[in-house]
C-alpha cells in the first residue's frame, strides 16, 4: 500500500451513451440505450436518464423495452467510441508512462511514475486538470479515483460518478469499506457471494471479521487468502502498461435459432476469419482453437484442439474450427456461436502440411467465388438490388439534406434525423429505403465541428447532489441513481466530502420518433 493516493483510476460516465446525446443534440437530456436492437439483445449502456427507469448494462434489452419504451435503442458505433478513446488514452498517457487499459473507457494510471509528487493536493490536482481535459477534448465526462491501490482508486470512481473526483487517504480504508456490501470487493460474484451469505458474511467488516482462516475454509486458499486482504485494504497488485491477453475471440448472437448445418458452418467460417483478423492485428499467434456452442436450451458447449505450433492462418483456423463442429450436434438449433484462439505467442511456427492444404482449399474457394461472382452478375440484370438494412443511430448521408442519422426503420421506408453534434436539433425525413439519394456515412467529430468553431463541451450526464460528510474521503460531486425521483436535482460545483450513501437523480423527458417495424429506434408515447 502506498503512502499517497497516487493511483489514479478513470471510468467515463455511461460512455457509449454519452457519446451518442453528446453527436445526436435531439437525444441530450433523454434517456438512450445502446446495445443489440433485436430480440435476443443486450443493453451495452444505458444513459443516466435511463438508468432512473431500472435499465442497467447487460440487461436482456426486451427487458429493457418494457422498463423504458420511449427510450431511444441505437446500434453501438464503435469506430466513434475507439476513436474518443484513443484521445482520452492519449491525455493518460501524458500523466504518466504506467498506463494500464482495462477498456474503451476505463484505465488505472501510476502517477507516480509519471512524476506526480505524493501529495494528496498534487495528486487532487492532476485528477481536476485531467477531467476538464477530457471534456475539453471530447466533450464527454469522466469520473476519477485516487488512492494508495488499485482496488480502492476504482472504488473511488465508482462513487464519483457521474462526473466527480474522489480522493481516498491512505489510513482510512477499513473505515470506508467496512459498511460496503461484500460484492464491492474484486473477484466476489454472485457465487462467492452466496456462499459468504450462508456463513452470515454480508458487508466487507464481517469478511474482514471472520479472518482468514475462516475465508480459507469456506472459499480455498488462494481466494479466501486475497479476499481476506482486500477486506482489510490491502492490495499489491502494480499497474501494468502492458497487459498481456491470454485469449483473442469473437462471437454471435443470433435473432433466430439456426438449424440449418450448411448455414451453422458458414458462420463458423466467418467467426473464424474475424477471429484471425483480430489475432493478426494484436501482433500475435495461437496454438489452441475453440469454439464455443449455445443451443436453443441455453445449454452451452465448448470444444477445442491443439495445434502443432502457433499460427496465424486463416485457413489453419478454419479447418480446426469446422473438425471441431463437427463433434457438436446442432439439429436443435443454434443461438450462439463463437471462435477463439488461445495460447497465444508472438511467433507463429509454419506447418508445411497446413500450408499446402491451405492453399489447395484457398485455389478451390477462389474459383467457387469466381463462379458465384459470375452467377450474381447474370441475376443483377434480371432482379433489382436489395435494399439496404438502416439500423438506428447509424450515421447517414443525404445528397440533399447532408449529414444525420437513422431514427427507424421500418415497413419499406427509413426516417432520419438531420442534424451534427454542433447544430441544434435536427429536423426529421422519411424516405424510401431504397432511395439513391441516401447512403451510409461516417461518424463526425464530438468536438470542433465547423459550424461551432470548437463545438459543444456540456456534458450529457445526470446531475449531482452533495450529501454529508465522512472522513477520509473527498468528492467534488458524489451521486447515486434514486428510481423513486424523476426531477433532476440542482447541481454543485463546489467541492463535497464522500457521503455515506451518495445520491444522483437524472430524469427527462422522453424520446419521441417513429415505432418501427422491427421495434428499434424510438417510439412514441
Amino acid at each position: 500500500m502506498r503512502r499517497a493516493p497516487t493511483i489514479l483510476h478513470l471510468d467515463m460516465d455511461a460512455f457509449y451513451a454519452s457519446a451518442e446525446q453528446a453527436a445526436k443534440p435531439s437525444l441530450r437530456g433523454k434517456p438512450v440505450v445502446v446495445g443489440g436492437i433485436g430480440p435476443r439483445g443486450v443493453v451495452s449502456t444505458a444513459s443516466y436518464e435511463a438508468r432512473v427507469f431500472g435499465v442497467r448494462s447487460a440487461m436482456p434489452t426486451a427487458q429493457a423495452r418494457r422498463l423504458c419504451p420511449n427510450a431511444a435503442y441505437l446500434t453501438p458505433r464503435f469506430t466513434l467510441y475507439r476513436r474518443v478513446s484513443d484521445q482520452v488514452m492519449e491525455l493518460l498517457h501524458a500523466l504518466s508512462p504506467l498506463v494500464e487499459p482495462l477498456s474503451l473507457d476505463e484505465a488505472f494510471v501510476d502517477l507516480e511514475a509519471g512524476g506526480t509528487e505524493a501529495d494528496t493536493a498534487a495528486v487532487r490536482a492532476v485528477g481536476e486538470r485531467l477531467r476538464r481535459d477530457i471534456r475539453r477534448t471530447t466533450g464527454l465526462t469522466g469520473s476519477v479515483g485516487l488512492a494508495g491501490a488499485k482496488m480502492l482508486a476504482k472504488i473511488a470512481s465508482e462513487q464519483a460518478k457521474p462526473d466527480g473526483l474522489v480522493v481516498i487517504e491512505p489510513g482510512t480504508e477499513r473505515e470506508l469499506l467496512g459498511p460496503m456490501t461484500v460484492r464491492t470487493l474484486p473477484g466476489v460474484g454472485p457465487a462467492t457471494a452466496e456462499t459468504l451469505r450462508r456463513a452470515g458474511i454480508h458487508t466487507v467488516a464481517e469478511t474482514a471479521e471472520a479472518g482468514e482462516a475462516e475465508l480459507v475454509r469456506l472459499l480455498g486458499k488462494a481466494h479466501g487468502t486475497g479476499l481476506y486482504a482486500m477486506a482489510l485494504g490491502r492490495d499489491e497488485r502494480p499497474v501494468v502498461a502492458e497487459r498481456d491477453a491470454k485469449s483473442i475471440s469473437v462471437e454471435d448472437t443470433f435473432d433466430v435459432d439456426l438449424t440449418d448445418r450448411t448455414r451453422v458452418r458458414a458462420e463458423v467460417t466467418r467467426l473464424a476469419d474475424r477471429c484471425v483478423e483480430r489475432l493478426r492485428a494484436a501482433g500475435r499467434s495461437g496454438r489452441t482453437v475453440v469454439i464455443k456452442v449455445r443451443n436453443y436450451d441455453f445449454s452451452t458447449l465448448t470444444r477445442s484442439e491443439t495445434l502443432r505450433g502457433p499460427t496465424d492462418d486463416p485457413g489453419v483456423v478454419r479447418e480446426a474450427a469446422a473438425r471441431l463442429l463437427d463433434l457438436v450436434d446442432t439439429t436443435g438449433g443454434v443461438r450462439l456461436l463463437g471462435v477463439g484462439v488461445t495460447g497465444l505467442a508472438d511467433f507463429t511456427q509454419e506447418d508445411l502440411f497446413a500450408q499446402l492444404a491451405t492453399e489447395k482449399a484457398a485455389e478451390e474457394e477462389a474459383e467457387r467465388e469466381r463462379r458465384v461472382a459470375a452467377e450474381a452478375a447474370r441475376e443483377a440484370a434480371d432482379e433489382p438490388e436489395r435494399p439496404r438494412r438502416w439500423l438506428p443511430g447509424l450515421d447517414v448521408i443525404h445528397e440533399e439534406h447532408g449529414a444525420g442519422w437513422v431514427q427507424g426503420s421500418g415497413v419499406g421506408r427509413v426516417t432520419v434525423r438531420f442534424e451534427q453534434p454542433w447544430s441544434g436539433p435536427g429536423r426529421v425525413r422519411t424516405f424510401p429505403v431504397d432511395d439513391p439519394a441516401l447512403r451510409p456515412g461516417e461518424p463526425l467529430p464530438l468536438v470542433g465541428g465547423p459550424q461551432s468553431g470548437g463545438g459543444s463541451t456540456e456534458p450529457s450526464t445526470g446531475p449531482a447532489q452533495e450529501g454529508p460528510a465522512q472522513k477520509g474521503a473527498v468528492q467534488e460531486k458524489a451521486v447515486r441513481e434514486d428510481p423513486a425521483r424523476k426531477d433532476p436535482a440542482p447541481q454543485s460545483s463546489a467541492p463535497a466530502t464522500l457521503p455515506n450513501s451518495v445520491s444522483a437523480r437524472a430524469a427527462s423527458e422522453p424520446g419521441t420518433g417513429p415505432e418501427t417495424e422491427s421495434g428499434a429506434g424510438m417510439s412514441s408515447r
